[in-house]
């Protein structure tokens, strides 16, 4: 009997260490685990989920203190967002692997764009030699050429007649007072008779009335400055004639780009006319000032175009080999200007984080030269990812709208975490920004509805912005950036007026303008329309992750809540 009490007092004692080693290993694991957790763990607040940060503290919107953010349902990270296919396939959103945007990019050439102007060291003006009336021009319309010696136009100058007269008189006296003849031969010289025309009158014993004009050169005739019947004086312009046998072929070279040009280096022009031809030319010339308003400087090539080939007015392309430099090799990522944002300071693409999975997420990049539609990535991308090259405004428009760091939307730090940061502007024409003003003023009648609770108003007012929409003229813009964006921004806009303008309960109307503001917001951001505009925020709207919208009033007055919460919000930013 003592004998078994003894072996079940042994597997008491057993099962008690069994437990507790296996206790403080769960308990060191769990330890270790936890550990790890609160390495990763973000903090949020409870009413503004949109902040998030990487340690305890209150939150920079409300002051309450930040709660463990919870682990999402979709196991994306703090800053990934999701789209569907749908969603992608709607909004045009289109990827690109690095290394495939590389492989159809050639590293060492840098495109440009430019035009065909006329050689102005080839330009000649007719002028009218002496005062008078035009009885008749011989040149109807610009465009016509003429050759050397051709008849342009008749003129009556009664000084010019009378100086005939005087002629015939002197040269009945020639022989016995020489002098005076050959003085009144040099005047009509000097109004550039010729000999042959000054023997012409002479010989005849008549006054000419009506002048011949002669071309001095050959060429086209580019500009008319006179009509029939006009009074001219001496020196007047007559007709622009411009030698076409060669021509220019100005290029913008942007800021960054001049140091890879230089005097004599070769250019390849290609034209949309001839696309399977080639013309090789020299750099003659680069402007040594820069356009302010395009940051930009001339360089021009001089053409032979005795073949009639090149049109003043045609737009064509030039290839330039780029110098390299130590700096930079030849395994530089170049990736499409349509994938890049400018906030400022800042250049921001969007990656594709999962390969399999529409998960996105924004990324800061160091930029390089531009080199035609691409640009050189100095910072921030590898070579094997993969960015957004098309609808890049309406991928940071999703991010904004789900609280996500985007380019309007910064995270820098929990005091400054929902300011918007300026968007580079893009020179556009000033009709352009007129047009885009006619849409915004329309925006305000939209918000001012939504203000007042009046969804009946709301559904006119996003009619109106959508008539505005058609009224803007996309070829203002002659920057194929700009043009690209503002497709974007037209599509988005237009498809949230038309959903507030189909739905009558207000709460659903809000839900469209929230899309409706982030798109036109980006819009005035990059083109402006002249006005100084407040960008406004409200932390509680759009479920509690934030929403901006536009007003003409510092004074804040909620689209989002009406009534409910009238003055909830605050000016993050002017536009100016």
């Amino acid at each position: 009997m003592k004998k078994y009490l003894i072996y079940v007092g042994l597997i008491v004692v057993g099962l008690f260490l069994g437990k507790m080693l296996f206790t403080n290993s769960s308990t060191n694991d769990s330890t270790e685990n936890h550990s790890e957790e609160k390495t990763n763990q973000m903090w949020t607040c409870s009413m503004h989920p949109q902040i998030m940060q990487p340690e305890p503290g209150d939150c920079p919107i409300c002051g309450m203190d930040l709660i463990p953010a919870e682990s999402g349902a979709d196991g994306l990270e703090a800053d990934q967002f999701k789209l569907s296919e749908n969603a992608m396939a709607l909004a045009n959103i289109q990827t690109m692997s690095i290394n495939d945007s590389n492989n159809q990019m050639d590293g060492n050439t840098i495109k440009l764009s430019g035009k065909i102007v006329e050689n102005e060291d080839a330009i000649s003006v007719q002028t009218a030699h002496f005062g008078g009336r035009i009885e008749r021009l011989h040149i109807s319309s610009e465009g016509e050429k003429v050759s050397k010696g051709m008849l342009l136009a008749r003129i009556y100058s009664p000084e010019l007649y009378a100086a005939q007269q005087e002629l015939l008189t002197a040269a009945s006296l020639k022989k016995t007072q020489p002098a005076l003849y050959n003085a009144v031969r040099n005047k009509l010289k000097i109004w550039k008779l010729s000999e042959k025309q000054i023997n012409n009158i002479e010989s005849s014993g008549k006054p000419i009335t009506n002048f011949p004009v002669y071309a001095n050169v050959s060429g086209v005739v580019s500009m008319k400055m006179v009509e029939e019947g006009n009074h001219v004086m001496e020196g007047t312009p007559i007709l622009k004639i411009s030698n076409l046998n060669s021509v220019w072929a100005n290029f913008d070279v942007y800021e960054n780009q001049i140091s890879q040009f230089k005097k004599g280096q070769e250019v390849i022009v290609t034209t949309n006319a001839y696309p399977a031809k080639e013309f090789k030319a020299k750099v003659s010339f680069i402007d040594p000032i820069l356009d302010n308003a395009t940051r930009t400087v001339k360089l021009r090539v001089v053409l032979n175009n005795r073949k009639g080939i090149f049109k003043p007015g045609m737009f064509v392309e030039g290839k330039v080999k780029r110098i390299m430099s130590s700096a930079v090799d030849k395994q530089s990522i170049l990736i499409p200007a349509s994938a890049v944002l400018w906030t400022g300071k800042r250049s921001v693409v969007y990656i594709k984080s999962t390969p399999d999975e529409p998960i996105f997420e924004m990324r800061e990049v160091t930029l390089g030269s531009k080199m035609g539609e691409n640009y050189e990535v100095l910072k921030g991308l590898e070579s094997d990812e993969e960015i957004v090259v098309n609808g890049t405004f309406t991928i940071d428009a999703t991010a904004q709208l789900q609280g996500k760091k985007s380019m309007m939307n910064q995270n820098k730090s929990s005091k400054d975490i929902t300011e918007k940061e300026v968007v580079s502007r893009i020179s556009v024409d000033s009709k352009f920004q007129n047009q885009l003003k006619v849409v915004f003023d329309d925006y305000i009648k939209l918000k001012n509805a939504l203000v007042n609770d009046n969804s009946d108003v709301a559904k006119d007012a996003a009619g109106l912005i959508i008539s505005s929409l058609g009224k803007v003229d996309m070829k203002l813009l002659k920057d194929n950036t700009a043009h690209t964006n503002w497709m974007t921004f037209e599509k988005e806009i237009k498809s949230s007026a038309n959903s507030i303008a189909n739905v009558v309960e207000i709460e659903k109307q809000r839900g469209h303008f929230i899309h409706l503001s982030s798109h036109l917001t980006s819009a005035i951001q990059l083109f402006g329309v002249n006005q100084e505009i407040y960008s406004e925020f409200c932390p509680m709207a759009n479920d509690n992750k934030g929403a901006y919208w536009l007003s003409l009033e510092k004074e804040i007055k909620n689209p989002y809540f009406g009534d409910k919460m009238l003055n909830c919000g605050s000016v993050k930013e002017t536009i100016e």
